[in-house]
């Protein structure tokens, strides 16, 4: 059976293609933290979720905060400690919303892909600016952790 082909139309977009080495590697809040956010919210795509790569150095960490949006987290490569859990290449973590993410920290270093969208039962959204494109990091001391 053959159907028509699918396009675009004002109710349906199209599909993006982005490769990883199209996009330069970007500070993020917390120490040790770079990433490639190779989707991420826009003021015209408020929806847009934050999906790329984090990369991690060894003795990156962060401690407890809080997000109203959801996310999913899939180890690459490394060891990661989240309290008490030993996540390994392989790993899958579900944080759903609201959540909070446990105090992190890897002696390895390593990259986790991850994709943060908005919350189905908060309606938080993942925040890009300020977060993910840092022309400096901050002092841990002066990050926010409750959003």
């Amino acid at each position: 059976m053959q159907t028509a082909p699918i396009t675009p139309s004002g109710k349906h977009l199209p599909y993006e293609v982005k490769h990883m080495d199209d996009i330069e590697w970007e500070t993020i809040r917390w120490p040790g933290e770079t990433g490639k956010m190779l989707f991420h919210p826009r003021p015209e795509r408020p929806t847009e979720p934050n999906a790329g790569i984090l990369r991690l150095a060894p003795g990156a960490h962060h401690p407890v905060h809080n997000h109203d949006f959801a996310q999913v987290w899939y180890i690459l490569s490394g060891e990661f400690q989240i309290d008490d859990n030993l996540c390994k290449a392989g790993t899958m973590i579900f944080h759903p919303d609201p959540h909070f993410e446990g105090k992190f920290e890897t002696a390895t270093g390593g990259d986790i892909l991850i994709v943060q969208y908005p919350g189905p039962t908060t309606g938080g959204r993942p925040i890009y600016a300020g977060r993910f494109n840092m022309e400096e990091r901050r002092d841990i001391r002066e990050e926010r952790t409750d959003l």
